[in-house]
This record gives C-alpha cells, structure tokens and sequence, in this order.
C-alpha cells in the first residue's frame, strides 16, 4: 500500500473564473487555469505516490493526461463533494492517506508540504484554511469524513473531524491560503510567484502591479 495520494478536482476549463472577466478573456482564463494546475501537480509530484485529477470535462482530462497524472471520469450528476467521495472511494485500500487541494493555488510550491506529509504519518487530519473561509488542503485516511467544500468549508471540516474524534491539525500558511478568484490575487501571484507557470503566463499578458491604498491593497493593471 502506498503512503500518500493527491486528489485534485476540476471543474470545467471554460466559463470558469468568471470574477476575473472582463480583466481576461475566457480564452485566458482557460490558459489561465491550466498554468495553475500544473503548478500544482509539478510541487506535488515531489511529495506523493500518485496524483488523480478528478473531472467530467473532456479537455481537463486530456490535460490531465499531457501533464502525466493519472485521471477519474466523474460520475454524472455530481458535484464537488460527489466527485471527492468517488475519487475517495477509488483510493481507498491502496493508499495509506490522500490529500485533497484545489486546481487554483499556485503557489503551493512555496509552502513546505514535506513536513505537512511527515506530519501526517503521525497526525490522523490536518487541514489548510483559505482565505474567506474556505479550506485549501487537508490530509487524512480516505473516506475519514464527508467533505463539505464550498462556502465556509474551514470550519465545517474542522467540526466533522472532531465529531470523528480526529483531532484536527491546522497549518496556516499564506502561499496555501491564496486561491486565485480576483484581479488582487494575480497581484499577489505577480510579487510572490518567482519561477512559477502561472506568473510567467501572467507576465506574457503584460500584467503589472503596484501598491494601491483603496478597497484593494494591489492596483493591478495590463500594460
């Protein structure tokens, strides 16, 4: 039995980040996407024994493929939590723990997730808060409780886990917690994401930044 798996859900490539149009077109939010992805599946094939990227969509799963992670058709008429359940079900006795995380944190790579994987050989769950409550990484047995992604998920994973008497760990760190959804986020992905495929492709759309003092702590601009 393997020691840890990744499981990486994604919706479909087109219409998504629709909070970054008219900023960028839906061609470049697709491209946009992919660039994230494998930023996330370059950091995690360091540290895992298998990566399954979970999806109904065609060209997510084709991309899958070109990325050299292995893929799971998601059943019809699912949805985020379905489609964990099903990829959890899928590893289940041939891997020890999975981690599950999102397609849109690109800068995972910065976190050190070596540590978060030796810690959890002893620790039963650990968990990854995002911003906005939401949560962004958590490690455990598969199928050790229902997921609840969407919305406040943070602290509604945190309560099944107790319930579960799991004793919930929480590593916060700020590289996890940026999940990319606004013009600010791809500010911060400019400052902080040095040799990553998501701010080399947000520099050949000429995305600059500078520091603003209104709503947003980033005026971010294209040149």
């Amino acid at each position: 039995m393997d020691d840890i798996y990744a499981i990486i859900p994604v919706t479909k490539f087109k219409n998504a980040k629709t909070r970054l149009s008219p900023f960028l077109s839906e061609e470049e939010r697709e491209k946009l996407l992919k660039a994230m992805l494998h930023d996330v599946t370059d950091t995690l094939k360091k540290y895992v024994d298998k990566i399954f990227i979970i999806s109904r969509d065609e060209d997510v799963l084709s991309y899958a493929h070109s990325l050299n992670v292995d893929t799971i058709l998601e059943d019809e008429n699912s949805n985020l939590n379905k489609a964990l359940k099903q990829a959890m079900k899928f590893c289940k006795g041939k891997t020890k723990k999975v981690i599950i995380v999102p397609s849109d944190i690109p800068l995972i790579g910065k976190t050190n997730i070596q540590m978060l994987i030796d810690a959890s050989k002893s620790l039963d769950f650990i968990i990854v808060p995002a911003k906005g409550g939401g949560t962004n990484m958590i490690i455990m047995k598969p199928m050790a409780i229902h997921t609840r992604f969407e919305g406040f998920s943070y602290k509604e994973h945190v309560q099944a886990a107790e319930r579960k008497k799991l004793n919930p760990q929480v590593h916060d760190s700020f590289f996890m917690a940026l999940d990319v959804n606004t013009t600010e986020d791809l500010g911060e992905i400019m400052i902080h994401g040095d040799k990553t495929h998501t701010r080399k492709y947000l520099k050949e759309l000429k995305v600059e930044f500078e520091p603003f003092r209104g709503s947003e702590r980033i005026k971010v601009t294209r040149r």
